[in-house]
């Protein structure tokens, strides 16, 4: 974000401090107060009500920024790996434009929390190397990932979900169609640079992200690129988190109703018998979050799918826990499921011109 417009000097004059916030107006009107115009040391923060204040207890346009400026102001350490927990105290407290500054609170940046609501310590990976069989002819022409949802398309719908959510760090591996994808995401999307990698030969559904350079500590989330969901990745990683996992798996509910009657039987006898049972379950929803010393583990080029890697962090006694999602999950993977995916998003568009 541009956030010269944002900034003051802690000596300059509250009538100029009045012109600045107007110029604010429509958007989030709080300005950041520097100690002069060439620090960037931040001294507090000014909003209109701070300069209203500060008139009525005796202070005139002409007086210092610094006899209004809210002191106490809350804030993000660049230097802190995981905020999380913080930005959602702050999100409680209404305020949505917080600046995030260096060990000596000197201004690094400027996060609004109403275009990016939280911060997440993740990197990203995004599969997109199948060919979409079940969809053709469309995808003889154009990768299911590109396929447009409503105007867009389905990979974009995911970049933009992880751009809220202050993920920048994203790897699209493409394989089928491969320079279309690079192509595409030749300009940024949503205000991210994404890459690509390109796998040469099928590496399985999560294979390909051994051609990837990934660091010694933290985690990355991975996820099918032809998905359409709502799934609070925010939430998902706070349990990944707090669980201490090393694997977390994002799961749907999926109930299995069986049209007969069932037996339950002891030897040769019948102990109980229940009509048209339905059993829930949870499934593989295509979205996971990796410890990336897992992800480091995977030999190159080797084909693997995600399965694979579950079972044998679960055989090595690993941490292996499961996030159910709660909301949209739609896997586009036959015409019935891009037609509901196109109602879906129609639907989603005439409520917000209502």
């Amino acid at each position: 974000m541009n956030i010269a417009k944002y900034l003051i000097s802690r000596n300059a004059s509250l009538r100029i401090a009045l012109q600045k916030l107007n110029e604010l107006s429509g958007g989030e009107m709080t300005l950041f107060v520097l100690e002069d115009d060439k620090s960037r040391h931040l001294s507090g923060t000014l909003t209109n009500g701070d300069v209203r204040r500060a008139l009525l207890a005796g202070a005139t346009l002409d007086s210092e920024v610094s006899i209004a400026m809210h002191k106490d102001y809350k804030r993000l350490y660049a230097h802190v790996p995981d905020n999380v927990n913080n930005i959602r105290f702050i999100r409680s407290l209404g305020i949505t434009l917080v600046p995030i500054v260096d060990t000596d609170d000197n201004l690094v940046d400027i996060v609004d929390l109403n275009s990016c609501p939280t911060v997440l310590p993740l990197r990203a990976i995004l599969m997109a190397g199948g060919k979409g069989e079940r969809l053709r002819p469309m995808t003889l022409t154009v990768p299911k990932p590109l396929l447009e949802i409503d105007g867009k398309a389905i990979i974009d719908y995911n970049i933009e979900a992880l751009a809220r959510c202050g993920i920048n760090d994203i790897t699209v591996c493409a394989g089928y169609m491969a320079e279309s994808i690079q192509r595409h995401f030749t300009k940024p999307v949503a205000g991210v640079q994404v890459k690509c990698v390109v796998e040469d030969q099928s590496l399985g559904t999560i294979g390909a992200a051994s051609l990837i350079s990934h660091p010694s500590n933290g985690c990355t989330l991975v996820m099918n690129s032809d998905l359409l969901t709502t799934i609070s990745f925010e939430d998902m990683y706070m349990k990944h988190r707090d669980t201490k996992a090393d694997i977390t798996v994002g799961v749907i509910p999926y109930q299995v109703s069986v049209p007969y009657a069932i037996l339950t039987t002891d030897g040769d006898n019948v102990v109980s018998i229940k009509e048209k049972p339905a059993y829930s379950h949870y499934a593989n929803a295509g979205i996971y979050i990796f410890s990336n010393e897992i992800l480091n583990s995977l030999n190159h080029s080797e084909r693997i799918d995600a399965t694979d890697v579950i079972e044998r962090a679960i055989e090595d006694g690993l941490q292996v826990g499961y996030y159910v999602i709660n909301g949209t999950w739609i896997d586009i993977g036959s015409p019935v499921d891009f037609r509901q995916a196109q109602e879906l998003m129609r639907h989603h568009r005439n409520l917000s011109k209502s």
